[in-house]
């Protein structure tokens, strides 16, 4: 597993006594040189042995451990007649492993392996504001291997130098490193260079392909190419990616941008085509909430922490809720959006990829196979979604402390008298031996009171309550809950009953709070840092697979056709207030009160 062998910030090299070969003496061999050249890839140590004997009919047996990425160790035989000072000779010229690391920390040696990330759709909004600022964020904090290149491909028409320009206006610095950050800048942007192309060009692709050999300079080349461009043209992309960029004597590795498809025909369709070009370890759909430190973080709370897991099932938790909000709309993306609508946008994606870590089995390790494998299991225990159980909303205009806000249709890239929900509530169950019978809540929506992310674990009442007076006839008060706040103000906080200091028996609501800002002085990474991170160093623990996506198509495509063959009218909302009344009678329906209402003493 990857993430175990890196104790630092970006896993840095990490050596092992397993990758390296052992030598048993051979009797025969009085005279014994050899030559070990080591060279590094940024993930795993590839070692190279060169071993010269005499006579040749007495070779040395070389037994290797290999990881991904390592060079297979070779014995070559020395011919007849090497005379003992040509090899005292050799013996005396042969560097250490560790003086062969002197320079840059790295021996050069033309089997030193470069990595290429090109970006296509470099001109876009998410390669400008995410992708870009996440690669030289890596770079800053030297997660980069020692030699790579970036390069923007788009059909716009751009310079290296108006890419280069285009590209810092948007890099900032770490917090803790501000010293040195102009140079930084300098030295990332002189690695970035622009190719101007077609989508669907193999001869525009090829010409990328030799510029990106101009850089490699005849090293291992990995490939990765980063598709930020619209879905209906991922796959001439990935077509002329593959037959005319791919890596001669490397890893050749494609990230995908959701959406995966509108549902199970087209998700299998996308699927279908990508693998013409690809393998499945090739394709690294990725799903940035997965990326977000505090999602990270729910195996690393439940399966380190022995009070959590014995919780973590129907006999201690009511009900779970996944919660998204934001507190703006489309913005001018309504063309966009209105293809999918919140849905597709929000749910059948982060949220259930969220719900599927939290209710996972304990997985056979941290390998990226057998984490997916729980993920699956989970997501094809669950129910298919039915029409009784969602709630669907659209926000309209408001006005507000003297200012008016728009409604979604007024939006001029939506089309007139679009049924598209901007909101949407749903019950799901997992029927399982583990949550048979507990209500996984989803709630998600566009101009909301408040722009969050977070997950909401309640645990039934305490049975027998001695303290139940204490707290009148809402006892959901006197309910544990605990709270796992994924942004803005990143959080982990368990409400508990408390006594108030005092004579008398009066009981508070009090947080035992894990507040990452004033725990950790060190910047939070963003999501994209740690996926693009992954996805170099061939990490798939964080990255969507096929048979996953499959499962998660086939638990909305239903309740999808079923709102548009209907054509339901959502339940309007004002623009910037909590959603619609709906939401709240579904949850009330499973004798629930969503944990975002009301005054938090968290907030």
């Amino acid at each position: 597993m990857a993430t175990s062998l890196y104790s630092t910030h970006c896993r840095s090299l990490a050596t092992s006594s397993s990758s390296s070969a052992s030598f048993q003496p051979s009797p025969f061999s009085s005279n014994l040189a050899y030559l070990q050249r080591v060279t590094f890839s940024h993930r795993f140590l590839a070692s190279k042995v060169s071993l010269k004997s005499q006579p040749p009919s007495y070779q040395i047996p070389v037994h290797t451990q290999q990881q991904e990425g390592a060079v297979a160790a070779s014995v070559t035989p020395v011919e007849n007649g090497t005379s003992h000072k040509q090899l005292n000779a050799e013996l005396l010229s042969v560097k250490s492993p560790k003086e062969s690391l002197v320079e840059d920390g790295f021996e050069k040696d033309e089997n030193e392996s470069t990595v290429s990330i090109t970006v296509v759709g470099a001109s876009g909004d998410l390669a400008k504001k995410k992708i870009f600022p996440a690669l030289f964020a890596l770079y800053y904090e030297d997660c980069l291997p020692k030699h790579f290149t970036i390069y923007g491909y788009a059909r716009s028409k751009m310079t290296d130098a108006e890419l280069r320009n285009m590209v810092s206006r948007t890099l900032t610095c770490r917090i803790d490193k501000r010293e040195n950050c102009n140079e930084k800048m300098e030295q990332f942007l002189k690695r970035c260079f622009y190719h101007s192309g077609q989508y669907d060009s193999q001869e525009n692709f090829a010409v990328l392909d030799k510029k990106l050999k101009e850089h490699e300079g005849g090293r291992t080349s990995n490939r990765l190419f980063y598709l930020s461009i619209p879905p209906n043209i991922f796959i001439d992309a990935v077509k002329c990616a593959s037959l005319s960029a791919s890596s001669g004597n490397g890893w050749t590795r494609v990230i995908v941008e959701k959406p995966f498809g509108r549902d199970s025909e087209s998700s299998a369709a996308l699927t279908k085509s990508l693998k013409q070009y690809l393998t499945e370890d090739q394709i690294f759909r990725i799903d940035h909430y997965l990326g977000k430190e505090l999602v990270e973080n729910l195996s690393v709370l439940r399966f380190s922490n022995l009070i959590f897991e014995p919780l973590w099932s129907r006999q201690y938790i009511r009900n779970v809720q996944l919660i998204f909000s934001e507190d703006f709309g489309t913005e001018g993306r309504g063309g966009y959006f209105d293809h999918y609508g919140i849905i597709r946008d929000i749910m059948q994606n982060h949220l259930l990829q969220i719900l599927a870590l939290f209710a996972m089995e304990t997985p056979v390790s941290l390998d990226a196979e057998d984490i997916r494998n729980e993920k699956v299991k989970v997501l094809r225990s669950m129910r298919p979604l039915q029409l009784e159980d969602v709630v669907i909303g659209q926000y309209k205009s408001h006005t507000r402390g003297g200012v008016t806000y728009p409604a979604y249709v007024d939006d001029k890239t939506v089309p007139v008298g679009s049924l598209t929900p901007t909101f949407a509530a749903a019950a799901l169950f997992i029927d399982n031996a583990r949550w048979d019978g507990v209500p996984f809540l989803m709630k998600a929506g566009k101009a909301l009171h408040s722009k969050g992310a977070e997950i909401r674990v309640q645990f039934r009442h305490v049975p027998g309550n001695l303290y139940n007076r204490n707290f009148g006839a809402d006892l959901d008060r006197a309910t544990n809950e605990l709270v796992i706040r994924v942004q803005p103000d990143e959080a982990i906080y368990l409400k508990i009953n408390n006594k108030v200091p005092g004579l008398g028996m009066k009981l508070d609501r009090s947080n035992l709070n894990l507040h990452y800002a004033a725990r950790y002085s060190k910047e939070i990474p963003d999501a994209y840092e740690r996926l693009l991170l992954d996805a170099i160093e061939g990490e798939r623990r964080l990255f969507i697979r096929s048979d996953e996506l499959d499962a998660a198509w086939s638990l909305f495509t239903p309740v999808l056709k079923e709102l548009e063959e209907k054509k339901i009218i959502p339940e309007y909302y004002p623009y910037g207030s909590r959603g619609p009344v709906g939401a709240h009678y579904l949850a009330a329906r499973y004798n629930v009160r969503w944990g975002d209402l009301g005054s938090d003493i968290d907030r």
